[in-house]
């Protein structure tokens, strides 16, 4: 028993390091600023303590999936004033604004164990909602055709906060559906149209944010993508008590 859980803490104390270093690593690469590596891995060691290595795959798929969505398609984001004005590289409210509430419910988790299940699930619908919006905006600005306002579904300007298209709909149903399904195959199929449907409902308060409360000014858009994803988690709370 006794060794059993030394190999156990010292599987934890490598996870922890090698989360580190995957950090170092985007910082270098120009990923990350040096604040945001310092709070991804605070979030990703939250992220562990409640799900294990199946919390930080997800979390590292929002992040792989985000950062090559963000770096595509670069020239027409330019075209349209939708570049990122960082380099590239996401800063610590970023981090926060995307993964606090993955973090926040990775805590709970393992604080509160007999809400386990509630928490976890909560933790994925965050993380896929993150991801929709993501994919949604990035990938959608460079391959939608046609773009609505979300409020009034008239044709809107490509790159404005609120603007939708069937391409980035699509893109970021699939989006949650690749965190869907890593979460599931740890803890059950059950779960995978729970998590989709919360992750579209988090996407598209995210939309609908940028059309009212982002365009006037009164939120900017770490906000908005910190509100889209407690939205998600939120939607998870309520269909898991259905």
């Amino acid at each position: 028993m006794d060794f059993y859980f030394y190999r156990m803490s010292v599987q934890n104390i490598a996870f922890i390091l090698a989360i580190v270093i995957a950090a170092i690593i985007a910082v270098v690469r120009g990923k990350l600023t040096a604040l945001a590596g310092f709070a991804g891995c605070i979030v990703a060691c939250c992220v562990y303590a409640g799900t294990g290595v199946t919390g930080v795959v997800m979390l590292g798929l929002f992040f792989v999936l985000g950062t090559l969505a963000t770096s595509w398609g670069k020239g027409i984001k330019k075209s349209v004033n939708v570049d990122d004005n960082n380099g590239g590289r996401r800063t610590s409210g970023q981090v926060i604004a995307n993964a606090g509430v993955a973090g926040i419910s990775g805590l709970l988790v393992y604080m509160l164990p007999q809400y386990g299940e509630l928490f976890g699930l909560m933790m994925a619908a965050s993380l896929s909602s993150a991801t929709a919006d993501t994919l949604s905006s990035e990938l959608g600005t460079v391959y939608g055709e046609r773009f609505y306002n979300i409020l009034t579904f008239r044709q809107d300007t490509r790159g404005e906060n609120g603007i939708v298209s069937l391409e980035g709909v699509l893109f970021g149903l699939a989006g949650s559906m690749v965190i869907a399904t890593v979460f599931c195959f740890s803890y059950g199929r059950e779960w995978f149209v729970l998590i989709v449907i919360a992750g579209t409902v988090g996407n598209i308060a995210d939309s609908l944010l940028g059309a009212t409360l982002e365009r006037k000014g009164y939120i900017k858009n770490n906000a908005v993508n910190l509100l889209n994803t407690i939205a998600a988690a939120l939607t998870a709370w309520c269909i898991f008590f259905v």
